[in-house]
């Protein structure tokens, strides 16, 4: 009998301090920025994000996120053999911030480790680990997507500063008799590198380049709503699925413009894409599993649906994952 892996629980965690719009244009002022709400808005969609506090790291956020979806999945952190992070904000250079979160969670034992592909880590981990639990090298996973992006912003630069979130979404996935993960389909590119990046690292002490994100705004647009497009239609033709049998689609929450754009290739009604952008603002690789925990406490997604995840972001990354819950 061949082995699937299932979603069986989804849990995600926000920090507490939430900055609209008009707190941070305030805040940006006093370093002499100028910004608006209606400027924000316009552009992309966000209307406020959560910023964590300066002793709060991306694993107490996965954490938090993992332990809901733990209670929703009816397990405990015991009966995990997996744990896969995905995050660009690391809680240091190493160990990983699996294993700090793995000694946190108390469920020591398993493997752990992160996934660093920028906006479509949770992509990338949830693919990965689907592949394992297919094998038989892993049960039960949790897949978190943690960032704490309000560290590695400028706030001098306003068309990036305004974007980007912190928070944590995490999912349970288990072995199935029944397909639960029905394709994958993932890719990068290298050559675009420059165009979304953090140029610098850590060397004999010191920072070396410039640790705050550069972003070609209209370069990563136009690369996505293609990019984007090409791998939802590469993941359903892999599970033999056309766009009518997609129930919703939960993009990367970056900018409404870029979700509008790809709604539209796909000939699906924005009545069938998740978006939470307005309220976390861009959270990386935690903003697929926020979307996806927020639509089903909310009722939207509902068990025996199908969903089409699909992220992009810096290295040039990009991929999807369709499933049924």
């Amino acid at each position: 009998m061949r082995r699937y892996s299932r979603i069986t629980g989804t849990g995600s965690y926000l920090p507490p301090r939430r900055l609209t719009n008009a707190d941070l244009v305030t805040q940006l002022a006093s370093t002499g920025v100028e910004s608006s709400d209606e400027w924000i808005v316009e552009r992309t969609g966000i209307r406020a994000r959560h910023f964590a506090d300066a002793d709060v790291y991306s694993s107490d956020l996965g954490l938090e996120a993992a332990k809901n979806a733990l209670a929703a999945a009816g397990r405990l952190p015991a009966d995990i053999d997996l744990i896969i992070v995905a995050t660009s904000t690391p809680d240091m250079v190493f160990p990983s911030t699996a294993c700090i979160l793995q000694n946190k969670l108390g469920a020591p034992g398993g493997a752990a480790f992160d996934v660093q592909a920028v906006c479509s880590g949770f992509v990338y981990a949830l693919s990965i680990a689907d592949s394992m639990i297919q094998t038989g090298a892993a049960n039960k996973a949790l897949v978190i997507g943690a960032e704490v992006f309000s560290r590695i912003l400028d706030f001098k630069d306003r068309t990036t500063c305004v974007l980007f979130g912190d928070g944590a979404g995490a999912v349970v996935l288990e072995a199935s008799d029944t397909p639960g993960i029905l394709a994958s389909d993932l890719h990068a590119d290298g050559k675009h590198a420059g165009i979304l990046c953090v140029p610098g690292h850590v060397s004999g002490g010191n920072v070396m380049g410039d640790p705050l994100l550069k972003m070609d705004g209209q370069a990563v647009f136009k690369l996505a709503v293609g990019v984007l497009e090409d791998t939802a239609r590469a993941t359903l033709a892999k599970a033999g699925k056309t766009e009518a049998d997609i129930d919703w689609l939960i993009p990367h929450q970056a900018n409404i413009r870029i979700m509008q754009s790809t709604a539209r290739k796909l000939k699906l009604s924005m009545d069938k894409v998740i978006v939470t952008v307005d309220q976390h603002g861009n959270t990386s690789a935690a903003s697929i599993p926020l979307a996806l925990d927020w639509a089903v406490r909310n009722g939207k997604v509902k068990p025996g649906q199908t969903l089409m995840l699909e992220g992009v972001g810096g290295g040039f990354t990009w991929g999807a994952v369709l499933l049924n819950l």
